[in-house]
């Protein structure tokens, strides 16, 4: 289970949910593992040294905004001290909100964009000269279904998410004569507090039970009836920052209950 023994990770919003369970996915590979994100920074600390504990890697946390490009810059720079750099680069942060486009606040639209995809470009664009350096490197990026397809209402986030597929491919080809490697996962309907909270809102508008609510959710885009769980999508992340996937470059991987197969 050493199998980033020696290497660091750094995965964007992993205080909670999907990024948490990548976290300790990666530290229990052996990986020493930077977190980023609000909310209870100390509980996600502990769960992934509770993972790490019996392969050794070192665990921190750093709060950076990654909505604003100094507080990144100031994150690297911190990984770079306390880690000597960042190998694996996992951008998992991301926001939503819904509205219709004309009813769409502009400031709502910019800070979808500045967390959901340009947050990305500038960990990528500081990680990639040392992982150039050392000859090796690993870039996930968290997209979704909305990387590939549309819904109503989810403008910013439907952008964002196209834009993080089309920038994984840029990186893709950008690096593909060398021992660095970019990829997209893009998952479905995955029980994250931001799902949850569309489940309640659904649940209060239509004057439904919470489990009705969630059924309904998932029959209208997700054929499996399922929920994909952040450990099925921390497993995939690791096996795309193997070396089993060398070869795997520039891709979106679904992850969707069959959802982008209709």
């Amino acid at each position: 289970m050493t199998q980033f023994s020696g290497k660091t990770a750094l995965v964007t919003g992993s205080t909670s949910g999907i990024g948490l369970g990548i976290a300790g996915a990666l530290a229990a590979r052996g990986a020493n593992v930077l977190l980023n994100g609000f909310g209870d920074a100390e509980g996600a600390l502990a769960a992934v040294r509770d993972a790490a504990a019996s392969q050794g890697g070192r665990v921190a946390h750093h709060g950076a905004d990654v909505s604003q490009p100094a507080e990144v810059e100031a994150m690297m720079r911190y990984a770079d001290d306390v880690f000597g750099g960042v190998d694996i680069l996992v951008n998992n942060a991301g926001i939503q909100h819904v509205a219709p486009v004309e009813e769409f606040a502009p400031e709502r639209w910019d800070a979808v964009l500045a967390i959901n995809l340009s947050s990305a470009f500038h960990t990528t664009r500081l990680a990639l000269p040392r992982m150039r350096r050392k000859g090796w490197g690993r870039i996930v990026n968290v997209a979704s279904v909305h990387g590939l397809v549309a819904s109503a209402h989810k403008s910013a986030y439907v952008a964002a998410k196209h834009g993080l597929v089309g920038l994984t491919k840029v990186v893709a080809l950008e690096t593909a004569r060398t021992n660095i490697t970019c990829n997209a996962v893009c998952p479905g309907w995955v029980l994250t507090p931001l799902v949850q909270a569309q489940v309640e809102a659904r649940a209060v508008s239509g004057g439904l039970a919470l489990d009705v609510a969630r059924d309904e959710l998932l029959a209208e885009k997700q054929p499996s009836g399922q929920f994909v769980t952040p450990e099925q999508l921390a497993e995939l992340v690791c096996f795309l920052s193997s070396d089993a996937a060398a070869q795997v470059r520039g891709v979106a991987w679904t992850m969707d209950g069959a959802w982008t197969a209709q």
